[in-house]
């Protein structure tokens, strides 16, 4: 079942807090906690704070404090935006969203206004937003000033610009039409849109289309001198009294605002009497301009009157404030339970809610989007808070990643090398990072020195290593952190960044060793695609492994694919798909398929398959009609480390990817090797899977 939904708008004033209402009405009803959440709200001030989420907190009753509920204001995206800080908007909006999700059973995310600065980049920022919290959108659109044609071409527009990002849209709303086009707005929509996706179509309601007194007093900054305990009257509609009173009486119409001078004593009062008159209807205030309030006796006699109206005193004049009168946009309040009846109502009456509540059991997120996997790996390394060697203690980029990796808590840090020289590094590099915050260790004055090196001669006595030998290849400070992990000093180590790759597993492999079902060490990459993140193996370790190694690979990656949240649906790679070739190679790669599936029947394989019918799904589908996995596969088997070291770095710089690992498989204890031409990003990445590669030993 999906945790969340997220309602996005096409355009400003389109009634979104209709759905909202309605929304939570009817999550309300199928769940205990529901939470609610905005990545982006307009500008504030300390004493105005956000009306959507005001309304929807008091309403609904909702334990959360209003800080909580929202992620940036329009000013401060705006700000990041022009300092090229997208990734840091998106990654504070995932943050902020995955602390109110932990709190409740469901959270319903309302989208941005379309309003002031920035409007423009909006509706990007709503799609990239709900593709990367990875939950389902409902789209609203007005019919406000559009054609038929207009209205169902703007909704299609939205639903295919999310479903070209891999949002499922569950349902769109057209809302504010005409009574008399319900039926065609619907049939159009039907028509038009796939037949999974639900349509609703609210009519306009004058209920919800007119403003409060309360909203023209707020909007006017008026001062009420009468009638504040019926600031929430509807107003139906407004008109001026310049006239003589006995002409003005007959164009009062029901819930009129009477806008006069306010030194009109003839106007107010004759106003404030067909109010109680039974000849004539109801209104809903009085706005008084010019700043002129009646003289004593006629407030005296007001004063007297029994269930007055809403008087309201405001400076300007009488045509400007009518004017001002005209542009307010009336809005959903929480003290207005009116309007919020209203919109439930509403929303109950013209919106599929069943088939709603079916699509939102039902659903189910496709894959997981490179930011929301970072998160979660960020997220799993905190919670278990392991300690890490770093051999390469001098390096710039390991010290920066350091730094990084300290500000986000990630992990405890050791860093191999001589300390003076470190610190000097430090200072020189100028990070911030204080010394004090991690372990620097020299090995040669390390008080496990002889330790290690006695258990490195124990080990590998057998090999003709002796002591004398054992503590040189402790001086080496690859040696000398696979020990630590070795002895439990450290709960992993990375290293790659100056050595090669021999250099940093081969001790790994001596005396760390593999585990008692695997029989060889291998690796895989987490590639974070636009839209998803795969894996891909191996690419780093075995250069032409056999058929018996490469379902060994297979099934060592699928089962870092499952720790790491990403279901295993493995593709054995080859250059033909099912038993359309043959040849060695295609050969091998179908005996590892079968291989794979006698030795693990639970897993989802296929195999010998082309890379296009692997992901393409209307490819896998010609060529491997039957397949749980073509079109669809999420783990990679490449046939040899040629193919695979060069298909990952393909793909990595021609669609801009990110390449996390790679990541060793298959070894007791974690230690994984970096490129010698990794960034900061790739070391802390790195470190952070070793961190939780960890919690399983």
């Amino acid at each position: 079942m999906s945790k969340a939904i997220y309602i996005a708008t096409t355009e400003p004033n389109s009634g979104k807090s209709i759905v909202s209402l309605g929304l939570m009405h009817l999550l309300l009803g199928k769940t205990a906690k529901v939470g609610y959440f905005r990545p982006i709200i307009d500008d504030y001030s300390n004493g105005d704070l956000d009306n959507h989420i005001h309304t929807i907190l008091t309403h609904f009753e909702v334990d959360m404090q209003f800080e909580d509920a929202y992620a940036y204001t329009r000013s401060e995206v705006i700000q990041k935006k022009n300092a090229d800080k997208d990734d840091e908007i998106l990654e504070h909006i995932i943050h902020k969203y995955k602390a109110v999700e932990e709190q409740f059973d469901f959270v319903l995310v309302e989208g941005t206004d379309f309003s002031g600065e920035g409007a423009i980049i909006e509706w990007d920022i709503n799609v990239i937003v709900a593709k990367n919290l990875g939950i389902p959108a409902v789209i609203v659109a007005t019919g406000t000033d559009k054609t038929l044609e207009e209205l169902v071409s703007n909704l299609y527009m939205a639903y295919d610009s999310f479903k070209e990002q891999g949002v499922e849209v569950l349902v769109t709303v057209a809302n504010k039409i005409q009574p008399e086009n319900h039926q065609l707005v619907v049939t159009g929509l039907r028509e038009k849109l796939p037949k999974s996706v639900l349509v609703g179509a609210i009519p306009v309601n004058p209920v919800l289309g007119s403003p409060t007194v309360k909203e023209i007093t707020d909007a006017l900054e008026a001062n009420v001198l009468f009638g504040g305990s019926f600031l929430n009257n509807q107003v139906g509609g407004f008109g001026v009294g310049a006239m003589q009173l006995r002409n003005y009486l007959t164009h009062l119409k029901k819930d009129t605002l009477v806008i006069t001078p306010g030194d009109r004593a003839d106007i107010i009062l004759g106003a404030l009497q067909a109010n109680i008159s039974a000849n004539y209807p109801n209104l809903s205030g009085i706005v008084l301009t010019g700043g002129l309030v009646p003289e004593e006796p006629i407030i005296k006699l007001i004063e007297g009157l029994s269930d007055i109206i809403p008087i309201l005193s405001v400076h300007g004049g009488t045509f400007s404030v009518t004017n001002r009168i005209g542009a307010i946009r009336p809005r959903i309040y929480a003290e207005n339970t009116q309007k919020i009846t209203t919109s439930i109502q509403d929303f109950d009456k013209y919106v599929p809610l069943n088939g709603l509540a079916e699509q939102l059991i039902t659903f189910k997120a496709r894959g997981i989007t490179p930011r929301m996997f970072q998160y979660h790996l960020l997220k799993r390394a905190k919670s278990a808070k392991k300690h890490i060697v770093l051999p390469e203690g001098l390096d710039e980029r390991i010290l920066i990643a350091t730094k990084k990796l300290i500000d986000s808590e990630a992990v405890s840090i050791t860093l191999l090398g001589d300390s003076e020289q470190i610190k000097s590094k430090i200072t020189e590099l100028d990070i911030g990072l204080d010394p004090s915050t991690i372990q620097i260790i020299d090995p040669r004055n390390s008080p496990h020195f002889l330790d290690y090196a006695t258990t490195l001669f124990e080990l590998r006595q057998h090999k003709n290593v002796n002591l004398a030998m054992a503590k040189d290849l402790m001086l080496d400070v690859s040696y000398f952190g696979t020990m630590m992990v070795y002895k439990g000093h450290a709960d992993g180590m990375v290293s790659g960044a100056v050595h090669t790759t021999q250099h940093t597993i081969r001790p790994a492999l001596q005396f760390i060793k593999t585990k008692p079902e695997v029989s060889i060490v291998s690796s895989i990459f987490f590639m974070c695609l636009p839209d998803r993140v795969t894996v891909f193996g191996d690419c780093a370790i075995n250069p032409n492994p056999t058929a018996e190694q490469l379902s060994e690979i297979a099934i060592s990656s699928a089962d870092t694919s499952a720790a790491f949240g990403i279901e295993p649906r493995i593709a054995m790679l080859s250059y033909s798909s099912g038993s359309s070739g043959s040849g060695e190679d295609v050969d091998r790669v179908r005996q590892a398929t079968e291989m794979v599936k006698q030795k693990r029947p639970d897993l989802k394989v296929e195999g010998p398959i082309q890379y296009d019918a692997a992901v393409d799904s209307k490819v896998g589908k010609s060529k491997l009609p039957n397949s749980e996995v073509a079109g669809q596969a999420t783990v990679f088997i490449f046939p040899d480390l040629n193919t695979g070291n060069n298909t990952y770095k393909a793909v990595q710089r021609e669609t801009g990817a990110l390449a996390i690992g790679p990541m060793l498989q298959g070894l007791k204890k974690p230690v994984n090797d970096l490129s010698r031409g990794c960034t900061v990003e790739d070391v802390f990445n790195t470190v952070v899977i070793t961190a939780i590669q960890a919690e399983g030993f």
